[in-house]
């Protein structure tokens, strides 16, 4: 049996908010990798359990969901500032998963441990022996443990509230900066306290704090840390 390979790998992981996916999206984009926002896939659990009225605190209900489900994930074919598509059973599902319904239960679902286990091998495969850039949580700790980079991305509540808010904001969704900010600090009491995969950073990991940087100088950091590990990315383009 083939090894399974993630030296080309870039995993970044942090909070919620702290600039995860618009800064995997240049990296991929500049590095002509995959992009792979992991969360996706718990959010897609999320909502199916959601709306077949799943208890969600039954994890094995919710793994089976996972499995059944056909899940697609693929790059952006919409404009309309979505970093990549998401298809549910044939359906256009990347701003429904982007609910605040979605995002007050999340934390929930992500935290069984039959539902990690349920999409663990899922996510190894996609990526295996592939140049791909990797977004989540756990990436680093838990999912590929052998990337060949490993990024921690984090900001402090109030500036990652803030983005999350303007984001709401821009698809009408009707909020409060303080309700975006007290969500925000909940969940990553639960993503760092939770039983199952941790929110941590892997010791190995490169930590960039987002506050008051500029997307393009931290993309240009972490691209500059890609090309300096051949065993990342093709260095010869």
């Amino acid at each position: 049996m083939t090894a399974i390979d993630h030296r080309r790998v870039v995993a970044i992981d942090g909070p919620g908010a702290a600039g995860k996916s618009t800064v995997a999206v240049a990296v991929a984009e500049t590095l002509d990798a995959m992009l792979f926002d992991t969360g996706a896939l718990y959010r897609v659990v999320t909502l199916l359990g959601l709306e077949s009225d799943t208890d969600l605190d039954d994890g094995a209900a919710l793994a089976n969901q996972a499995l059944i489900g056909d899940i697609q994930l693929g790059p952006a074919s919409v404009d309309d500032s979505r970093t990549s598509d998401v298809f549910l059973n044939g359906w256009d599902v990347t701003w429904d998963i982007r609910s605040p319904a979605i995002d007050a239960t999340v934390s929930k679902v992500s935290a069984h441990p039959e539902v990690r286990d349920a999409l663990l091998q899922v996510q190894r495969d996609i990526v295996h022996g592939k140049r791909a850039v990797v977004v989540g949580r756990d990436i680093g700790t838990v999912v590929l443990p052998d990337a060949g980079l490993k990024i921690f991305l984090d900001a402090s509540a109030e500036e990652r509230a803030r983005r999350r808010y303007n984001d709401l904001r821009a698809q009408w969704e009707e909020t409060s900066f303080e309700a975006v900010l007290d969500d925000l600090r909940r969940r990553d009491g639960f993503d760092s306290q939770r039983r199952v995969s941790p929110l941590r950073r892997a010791s190995d990991a490169t930590v960039i704090i987002t506050d008051g940087r500029d997307v393009d100088d931290i993309v240009r950091e972490i691209v500059s840390l890609a090309r300096s590990r051949d065993i990342v990315v093709d260095t010869a383009r």
